[in-house]
């Protein structure tokens, strides 16, 4: 963590242009290093908590997740909405609460078109875990977002994350961690492509957690400037063959929707659409597509109910 903390610490000096090239750099140097294990890291095809049955004989899960970084991004949500409505999907949209005017408008907007709403850290300045006194005074903050915003869903800016301190949010399920992920910057991986169940330290109940499976498009398209969905596309494909649960984050402020040439940190929405196409025509009747809250209800009540409390206790520990 201490090369993390001295990037976030220097970050706000760096211009935005080398701040890429150094994260385009670090990727390309892990790159040969993590072949075994990114995109597809064997060993993730068990599930934690038991064997995972879909609803209704699907045979794997899909959901969609947004994380809406910066002002621009919310600006570009509805167009994103309207692009997975074409295809009769709906995800989630995780606003970060001070780093921008939230919309409120376009928080009910979203949610009475059926998406949901979920809150993405506090800041996005990379401090929310650099200690518990700062965590423990950001999380009352975020938690009365969670209450004001109806929302029961969080993720960490960054994928950081701490299991054993996100349990104090007052939250269903948390979506700060992923299978595998080496290029991340707290690279390590929670190694299962299902959703798992987290226990309170501090009495009974717990959350569920909902990591990421399938490549940010972030580090496809605009850190590795990949210009095809191949990756997301053989990923997917043995997530299905797995029966596991493909969970994609996705970010608006990196899409561009127009006929323009993208800028440096965008790449073209087509790509994003084409991935909805392939899903739609390739697995059509195969997948359960459902909101991350609607997944993490149904675990909480069909799946982690019944494990004995000992068994519950151990996921933890086994992170």
């Amino acid at each position: 963590m201490l090369v993390n903390e001295v990037y976030y610490l220097l970050k706000p000096l760096l211009p935005r242009p080398l701040q890429l090239f150094l994260r385009r750099k670090y990727i390309q140097l892990k790159l040969n290093r993590y072949r075994e294990v990114w995109p597809i890291c064997e060993s993730c095809k068990e599930p934690i908590n038991g064997h995972h049955q879909w609803p209704e004989g699907k045979s794997f899960a899909f959901i969609l997740t947004h994380d809406v970084d910066t002002a621009r991004g919310q600006e570009r949500c509805l167009h994103l909405a309207d692009l997975e409505e074409k295809f009769g999907f709906r995800s989630s949209f995780n606003f970060v609460p001070e780093r921008y005017e939230v919309s409120e408008s376009l928080r009910i907007t979203l949610t009475r078109r059926g998406f949901e709403i979920g809150v993405h850290g506090l800041k996005h300045d990379g401090k929310l875990y650099q200690s518990w006194k700062t965590f423990h005074q950001r999380a009352a903050r975020i938690n009365k977002y969670l209450q004001d915003w109806k929302a029961v869903g969080f993720r960490s800016p960054a994928m950081h994350h701490n299991l054993n301190w996100i349990q104090y949010l007052d939250i269903q399920y948390d979506s700060s961690t992923f299978d595998t992920d080496p290029f991340e910057p707290q690279p390590d991986g929670v190694e299962t492509i299902f959703p798992f169940y987290v226990p309170y330290d501090f009495g009974p109940g717990g959350f569920v957690e909902l990591p990421y499976t399938l490549p940010q498009d972030f580090t496809l398209f605009v850190l590795m400037q990949e210009d095809s969905i191949s990756i997301w596309k053989r990923k997917l494909d043995w997530i299905a063959r797995n029966g596991g649960m493909a969970l994609l984050n996705t970010h608006p402020d990196y899409m561009n929707f127009g006929n323009a040439r993208p800028g440096r940190e965008e790449y073209p929405s087509r790509l994003y659409e084409e991935f909805l196409h392939y899903v739609k025509s390739r697995y059509a009747g195969q997948y359960w597509h459902v909101l991350p809250k609607e997944l993490a209800e149904y675990c909480l009540h069909n799946i982690y109910s019944r494990l004995p409390v000992q068994h519950r206790a151990q996921t933890v520990a086994q992170r």
